[in-house]
């Protein structure tokens, strides 16, 4: 059984259409975004996926929250895949999809929670860096993890340079954590 996938998003959405493209087991029937002029956004339109946009500045978070979930419920999404979406989650949306919403994390959680994981890493003398994809609690960062990818943290990295090589590692976990996720 295919299971329905609505993705959200904040920026460009590299990751989101990693998902789009490798999709196995799921077909994404929406991506949100808090942000109507990301470029996530018009690449998706421009493939011909349903889209929904809507910026929260002026609103109160519970109603901004309802619009999305709206959104949700009507492209049917069983599952809700965060792609680089910025927003903190309410505890009460968290609760709403209880085990339905996976994250991606650049860092080898539990280490580097939050934000700045790779200048983080860096500083601490890791050996490696990595990402982590896990299921969305109302603990930042605290759910289960699915999968990890291990990236080596090279003489002279930079944040931004170890960046680049994390979201490669990103781009290639994340549609296998989600397929192994909507299928098990």
């Amino acid at each position: 059984m295919t299971r329905k996938v609505g993705i959200l998003l904040s920026g460009r959405g590299s990751n989101m259409m990693a998902l789009v493209e490798h999709a196995r087991g799921y077909d994404v029937t929406l991506v949100a975004s808090d942000k109507p002029d990301a470029a996530g956004i018009a690449w998706a339109r421009e493939r011909g996926l349903a889209t929904f946009t809507q910026s929260p500045k002026g609103m109160p978070k519970a109603d901004y929250e309802a619009a999305i979930e709206a959104a949700l419920r009507a492209a049917g999404v069983e599952v809700i895949a965060l792609a680089g979406y910025m927003r903190l989650l309410s505890d009460a949306f968290v609760a709403r999809w209880r085990g339905r919403i996976i994250n991606i994390h650049p860092s080898l959680l539990p280490k580097y929670k939050g934000l700045d994981t790779h200048a983080r890493a860096i500083a601490a003398g890791d050996a490696v860096a990595g990402c982590s994809v896990h299921v969305v609690t109302e603990e930042l960062d605290g759910g289960d993890v699915l999968g990890q990818a291990e990236v080596p943290i090279l003489p002279g990295d930079t944040a931004d340079t170890l960046a680049a090589r994390v979201l490669k590692a990103e781009h290639r976990l994340y549609p296998i954590m989600l397929a192994e996720f909507v299928t098990r």
